[in-house]
Formats: structure tokens, C-alpha cells, sequence
């Protein structure tokens, strides 16, 4: 460290500008195809296309010997097979996104977990997706009991849970053998979060102004 004092600059600035036109040029099954004419101001209106995504929450678990808990699953876009984090869409109309991790977290990994906290949050496609993505780490875990475990069917069905040591994945991760996104950003930061004693973390209530609709 340098010892200079942190520029105030270094953070993103939220505020949208304004938008003349809206229309769907694609309504999808979970997310919508905008256009919409935006003024930049000095470089004037441009048209935008977006993917209108309702964002998403996802889950370091970590137990008491510092394994974390993945799920094994296909991907069709990129044709892979990913180890990824318990994770969902915000797509239940109220549902508050710590309810919305840890029922992901009840039906993906049949866990549940008594600490609670927001590891990191980020945007994962800002140049054409309105999705924001919230990774919760969760400690003090347990077991969902047998009768009260999520009947999983579809793609849930071949979804297998394993845990890996955090340093493991971590390594994996840096080996480029591992290439889900809430994956990677989650297990480097909680890697380095865990290493200045889980300082960064903050509330797993924590306002979440990234997310468009919940500024």
C-alpha cells in the first residue's frame, strides 16, 4: 500500500439518463428485448437495444471446515457442464432477494444456514443487459430435513451438490478451469474477504441501488 488516501472518484455513478422512446421488440420467457432512444447529452440520442433481465442472487456457502457448496450444471448456451453457486432469478414478484437466495439455496443444495451476510455485488453484462447479480455468503449451516426438501424435477433433476475447499476452487478458478461468472467473482472475493477476516462483508439486508428496480 501506498499510503495515499482512497479517491472519492473511484465509484460508479447511479442515475439513468433520460429515455424518449421504449418499445419490446421481444417479449422472452424470462426476460424482454428493448429499444430504447437515450440522450447521451453532447453526443445526443442513440438507440439502445437491452436485455431487460429481472436480476439474480446467488450463494457462497462455506461450512465450518471451508468447503464451499456447487452445483453441477448444463449450460446450453456454451454447451458446458459448470460448476457453479446455488443461485436464481428474482423472477417472484415481491420476493425480496435475501428470501430468493435462501430458498435457492433450500432447493439447489438442501441447505440452509443461520448467518447470513452480502459478500459482493456486480452487473454482469452492462453494455446489454439491465442484470444485476447479489452473492450472498452463508455460514452456520445445516441440513434441510428429508421432509421438508424441495421436490426437484426438469433440469433440477441432474444438478448434483458437491463441496470443494475454498483454496481448491480458488486455485481452479485462477488455473481458468472454472468459468461460471458468479462462480469466479464470488469465490475471489470471498478467497480475499476471508483473508482480512471477512471485514468487506456487509449486511445481508443491505441496500442494493445496482439493481434498476430496487434503487
Amino acid at each position: 500500500m501506498s499510503g495515499r488516501t482512497p479517491s472519492t472518484r473511484l465509484a460508479d455513478t447511479i442515475g439513468a439518463r433520460p429515455v424518449s422512446a421504449s418499445a419490446v421488440v421481444y417479449p422472452g420467457k424470462v426476460w424482454d428485448v428493448v429499444s430504447e432512444d437515450v440522450d447521451l447529452g453532447r453526443a445526443g440520442t442513440v438507440t439502445r437495444e437491452i436485455i431487460r433481465h429481472p436480476g439474480a442472487v446467488g450463494v457462497l456457502a462455506l461450512d465450518d471446515e471451508g468447503r464451499v457448496a456447487l452445483v453441477h450444471q448444463y449450460r446450453h448456451p456454451v454447451g458446458m457442464t459448470l460448476w457453479e453457486l446455488p443461485a436464481g432469478l428474482l423472477d417472484v414478484e415481491g420476493e425480496p432477494p435475501l428470501l430468493a437466495a435462501q430458498r435457492e439455496l433450500a432447493e439447489e443444495a438442501d441447505l440452509r444456514a443461520g448467518r447470513w451476510d452480502v459478500l459482493l455485488d456486480w452487473v454482469l453484462s452492462p453494455g446489454g443487459s439491465t442484470e444485476a447479480f447479489r452473492c450472498y455468503l452463508a455460514r452456520d449451516l445445516s441440513p434441510v430435513p428429508e421432509a421438508d426438501r424441495h421436490q426437484r424435477d426438469g433440469e433440477e433433476l441432474d444438478m448434483p451438490t458437491e463441496w470443494f475447499d475454498l483454496d481448491e476452487v480458488h486455485t481452479a478458478v485462477l488455473a481458468n478451469r472454472l468459468n461460471s461468472p458468479s462462480l469466479v467473482v464470488g469465490v475471489l472475493a470471498a478467497h480475499a474477504s476471508r483473508a482480512l477476516g471477512w471485514s468487506t462483508v456487509k449486511p445481508a439486508d443491505s441496500p442494493w441501488p445496482e439493481h434498476p428496480k430496487l434503487r
